[in-house]
């Protein structure tokens, strides 16, 4: 039921990015995960709950949790994994300890490429530190905010 409700809030408005075209999964987010994201956390890596309950056994494989479609990836924005993509890919300007995410390497070879690259995720999910929040500790109001147009 949570998933339901939660799902209706994720649709929203178009969120815009270097201009006025908006940033959406399709055409951003999907082709910069086929680059960077795609080895580990492709159709053959385990599913969410899957990875949970063996996570020192993926970690040896190489392999994340699965994330390769809208539905997948959601999952980790919205719930049940709330803010964990943005946790993961954050570059540690948001955090007290001032450590990136531990995904964050993964978005460029270079500072500069991955700042852009997290420059895309941050357009299409929205920017501020509710991002990086669990579902738990969100606002109504956060919610609220959370955009990521497939």
């Amino acid at each position: 039921m949570k998933m339901v409700a939660f799902a209706g809030l994720l649709w929203s408005a178009s969120v815009s990015f270097a201009g006025d075209e908006a940033v959406t999964y399709r055409k951003d987010i999907a082709p910069l995960w086929e680059q960077k994201c795609k080895k580990c956390h492709g159709a053959d890596a385990p599913s969410l709950a899957e990875f949970d309950a063996n996570k020192n056994e993926y970690k040896m494989l190489n392999k994340g949790p699965r994330m390769d479609s809208y539905p997948h990836m959601v999952q980790f924005v919205g719930w049940p994994d709330t803010g964990a993509i943005m946790r993961r890919l954050d570059d540690g300007k948001n955090t007290k300890d001032g450590k990136p995410g531990n995904m964050y390497i993964n978005l460029g070879t270079n500072d500069e490429e991955r700042q852009k690259n997290l420059g895309l995720f941050k357009a299409w999910v929205g920017e501020g530190g509710w991002v990086l929040k669990k579902f738990k500790d969100l606002t109504r109001e956060e919610l609220g905010k959370m955009q990521v147009p497939e």
